[in-house]
């Protein structure tokens, strides 16, 4: 069986990776300095779960490795050479909140990072699968600019327009709008492995996420909206609404319905291919709407406010068209929708003590 590396392999969908993989008989090496403490605080830390991934996981090996560090990942990726058949890179800065704090952090993490993961894998493994875990924040606030109608508990795009029936596809172009910084150092990684893919020809695919998902997420306040929402619920802690009234809808994707899509494409790979990828029209809500089922399944009343100030690049509304991915992979299909993402996460929240 083929060799599987995952980068932020303690993280939400990298942790995933590592379960799935593996659980298909896969030799699985993770990377990750668990650098998610140092951008949200211990109480966002990964370290639970690269203990748990060590102590269920046969054979897994974990690499407490900065992805940026050159000689290092030169050395991992010499190791185990072309016994690698899949790179799964989701190691990244993933707030544009926190981006603004440290820019040079940010971008040579989400930029730099990715050069440097994707130039060892043309050197070490140039024939296995490269997957890059982009994000919606690469089209910037362009959605912004789409026909929005307020309704009672969310914004909708107006029925007459393209994107209302499946949601947004990937013919919007990711220029000319305000991306954030976080949007701007993804740009340049969602660019590069598509670069790599057309120049070197390498099987590179690119997934533009929306809100990536479910029991595994150390949520915090500035990254793992649903997460750190149910969290809040169960524990009473304040939560700040920003702007947009309270309506503005996500479209969220479980991450094991994501890795389930990197298999898919592992299987079937395509060179510098680029999809939207989130829960589109199965699996969406607005904030209002999330707040409402996390009192619902928590039992508790939420302690919120409301600030007219929206997050910078954030959207209004985002719901993917995953038609392009679901066309050349058909038996791919989304199976959690949010009540059930939702209570997931109430029940690991309290499997681990943190509610």
């Amino acid at each position: 069986m083929a060799l599987v590396l995952v980068t932020g392999a303690a993280g939400l969908i990298g942790a995933e990776c590592v379960r799935y993989f593996a659980g298909r008989g896969h030799r699985v090496v993770g990377i990750d300095n668990d650098m998610r403490a140092y951008f949200f605080g211990e109480q966002a830390s990964t370290e639970w779960s690269r203990k748990r991934l060590e102590a269920d996981v046969a054979r897994y090996v974990h690499h407490a490795v900065d992805i940026r560090d050159e000689a290092r990942m030169g050395e991992i990726f010499a190791t185990y050479g072309t016994d690698i058949g899949l790179v799964v890179h989701t190691a990244a800065q993933p707030s544009h909140d926190w981006a603004v704090k440290e820019p040079m952090t940010d971008f040579t993490i989400n930029a730099n990072g990715t050069m440097v993961v994707l130039e060892n894998t043309r050197r070490h493994c140039p024939d296995a699968v490269f997957i890059h875990t982009s994000t919606n924040k690469v089209y910037g606030d362009a959605p912004n600019r789409l026909p929005l109608i307020e309704h009672e508990t969310r914004w909708e795009v107006d029925e007459e327009h393209p994107f209302h029936e499946r949601g947004i596809d990937e013919s919007m172009s990711i220029d000319r709008c305000k991306h954030s910084l976080f949007g701007a150092s993804k740009v340049a990684a969602d660019v590069l492995v598509q670069e790599y893919g057309r120049y070197f020809g390498m099987k590179t695919g690119v997934f533009r996420g929306g809100c990536l998902t479910g029991p595994g997420h150390s949520g915090a306040e500035l990254h793992g909206f649903l997460s750190y929402l149910m969290k809040c619920a169960m524990t009473g802690t304040h939560y700040t609404i920003f702007g947009y009234r309270g309506k503005q809808v996500r479209d969220n994707i479980h991450a094991r319905d994501l890795v389930r899509s990197f298999d898919a494409f592992w299987q079937a790979p395509r060179v510098a291919e680029v999809y939207n990828m989130g829960g589109s029209r199965f699996s969406n809500c607005s904030m209002l709407e999330a707040i409402s089922l996390c009192e619902e399944i928590s039992g508790k009343r939420m302690d919120t406010t409301y600030s007219e100030t929206n997050r910078i690049g954030d959207h209004i509304w985002w719901v993917s068209d995953v038609a392009r991915f679901q066309g050349h992979y058909p038996d791919w299909k989304l199976e959690f929708g949010i009540r059930e993402i939702l209570e997931q996460i109430a029940e690991e929240l309290v499997r681990r003590g943190a509610a």
